[in-house]
C-alpha cells in the first residue's frame, strides 16, 4: 500500500531501544546494564536534597495551564540563572525571558518551527536527536560541519567563525557540553562565539542540558548565560531543563532562555505545536531550582559523577577503548574500538554482541549526523561506541567487567 507517511531508519535511539527490547531487556530486570542509558542515575546522592516523592496537584491542575509555563517557575529560572551567570551585569533575564516546555526536545521543536528559511549550521558528531527534528522542517538547509578525530572532535573556533561571518549560516545549533563526545566550549571561547553570532546576524542555539556535569578542576558550570550582553537584544537562545542537570528526567520539564520577543514567538508555536508543559511538574520544579537545593544537588552531582567519570576513562583505556579526547563534561566517554577483535570492532557489531551478555550500549556512528541523508558510504564512526556512566558506579563496575569478559572470548 502506498502511504501519504514518511518512513523513519531503524537508527539511532529507536534501533538501540527496538534490538534491546527483542533481546529482553527491561530496567527492572537487575541482570542487564545498561552502558548506553542517556539519563543518569536517579536515587539519593551523598550531599544531595532528598528526592521528591510527592507532588501536590491544585484543583486549578487539573485544567490547562498557560503554554509557556507557570508564571513562578518561569521567573524561578530566571532567578537562577541571574544568581548563577549574571551577578554585576545590568541585564537580567526576566520570567518574559523564559518559556518552558515539556522537555528538551519539545523545547528544540518550537525554536525549529518557529525558524523561516534558514541555513543551519550542525556538528557532527552531536546530539543524534537533531538529525530527525531538522528533517521535520523543510524550511530549514543543514550544513554539516564535521569534527576531526586528529583534534578530539573538538569544535575549531576559527573555522567556525569564518563559516559565521562569511554570512553562510543563518543559525547554528549545537550541544554545548557536547553529546556524545563530552568537549565543551567555555571562558573567551565561548563568548567569542557568541559575539561573532551576534556581530553576523547569526543565531545560535544551544542545547545546555550537561551544564552542570562539568570535570575540569576550576569550573563548576558553563552557561552561554553568563556572556550575553544585552538579552532582550541577542539571537543567542539555550535549551536546558531538569532532565539531566536535575535527574528527573521523568518529570520532562525544560525550558527556553532568549530575548522577550522570540519567546512570544516560541510559545505562539507551542499553541499548536504541543500545547504546553504539564502543570503538576512545573510546581515541582519551583522545589527543585531553590537555591539552597539547588546547589547542593549541582554539588553532588559533581562529586559522584567525576568518581564515575575518571573510573569510566580508566577501565575502557584498559579494555582497549580508543578515546580522542577525554570527557570534560556530560557523562559519557565517546571511544573507538578499532582494535578490537573484527567481530566487536564497529559500533554495530558490539551492540549486538554485547545484548548476548545483558549490556545495552549506543553505536557511535548514530551520532555522525547527516540530515536530509545525502552521505554516501559508511559513516566515518562506525568504529564508535557511546559509554555512558550514569548508572550507579557498582552497575558500571559489574559491566566493565562482563564488557572484559565478553573482549576476551
Amino acid at each position: 500500500m502506498n502511504s501519504i507517511f514518511r518512513e523513519f531508519s531503524a537508527r539511532g535511539a529507536r534501533l538501540v531501544s527496538s534490538e534491546a527490547s527483542k533481546a529482553g531487556f527491561s530496567t527492572a530486570d537487575p541482570e542487564w546494564i545498561n552502558l548506553g542509558q542517556g539519563q543518569p542515575e536517579l536515587g539519593e546522592l551523598p550531599g544531595a536534597p532528598p528526592r521528591i516523592e510527592q507532588i501536590h496537584i491544585e484543583q486549578g491542575d487539573y485544567g490547562y495551564g498557560p503554554v509557556d509555563g507557570l508564571r513562578d517557575l518561569k521567573a524561578r529560572v530566571a532567578e537562577h540563572y541571574n544568581r548563577l551567570y549574571r551577578n554585576g551585569m545590568p541585564s537580567k533575564f526576566t520570567a518574559e525571558n523564559v518559556a518552558i516546555a515539556a522537555g528538551g526536545r519539545v523545547a528544540l521543536l518550537r525554536i525549529l518551527a518557529a525558524l523561516k528559511q534558514v541555513k543551519l549550521g550542525v556538528f557532527s558528531p552531536d546530539y543524534m536527536a537533531f538529525e530527525d527534528a531538522i528533517d521535520s522542517f523543510s524550511r530549514i538547509s543543514p550544513k554539516v560541519l564535521e569534527l576531526s578525530e586528529q583534534d578530539g572532535f573538538a569544535i575549531p573556533l576559527a573555522e567556525v567563525c569564518r563559516e559565521v561571518s562569511s554570512a553562510a549560516l543563518n543559525a547554528l545549533l549545537l550541544s554545548n557540553p557536547c553529546n556524545p563526545s563530552g568537549n565543551i566550549i567555555w571562558g573567551d571561547e565561548l563568548k567569542r562565539l557568541i559575539s561573532e553570532c551576534q556581530s553576523s546576524g547569526c543565531a545560535l542555539i544551544l542545547d545546555e542540558y550537561y551544564s552542570q556535569y562539568i570535570w575540569k578542576e576550576d569550573l563548576a558550570r558553563v552557561s552561554a548565560a553568563a556572556f550575553i550582553d544585552d538579552i532582550n537584544n541577542s539571537d543567542c537562545i539555550i535549551i536546558d531543563g531538569i532532565t539531566k542537570n536535575f535527574r528527573y528526567p521523568g518529570f520532562r520539564l525544560g525550558w527556553i532562555l532568549a530575548r522577550q520577543e522570540l519567546i512570544k514567538r516560541f510559545t505562539a508555536v507551542g499553541s499548536f505545536l504541543d500545547g504546553g508543559p504539564p502543570t503538576p511538574t512545573q510546581r515541582a520544579a519551583l522545589q527543585i531550582l531553590d537555591p539552597a537545593s539547588a546547589d547542593r544537588e549541582s554539588a553532588a552531582v559533581r562529586q559522584v559523577f567525576r568518581e564515575k567519570r575518571d573510573f569510566a576513562v580508566e577501565r575502557l583505556k584498559q579494555l582497549g577503548v580508543v578515546i580522542p579526547s577525554i570527557p570534560m563534561g556530560t557523562f559519557y566517554v565517546f571511544g573507538s574500538l578499532r582494535n578490537f577483535p573484527p567481530q566487536i570492532n564497529s559500533g554495530l557489531g558490539f551492540f549486538k554482541q554485547a545484548l548476548e551478555c545483558k549490556i545495552v550500549s549506543v553505536p557511535g556512528g548514530f551520532f555522525d549526523l547527516d540530515p536530509g541523508g545525502g552521505r554516501q558510504g559508511p559513516s566515518r564512526l562506525e568504529s564508535y561506541i557511546r559509554f555512558s556512566f550514569g548508572s550507579p558506579l557498582d552497575v558500571l563496575r559489574v559491566g566493565f567487567d562482563r564488557m572484559q569478559s565478553m573482549i576476551r572470548g
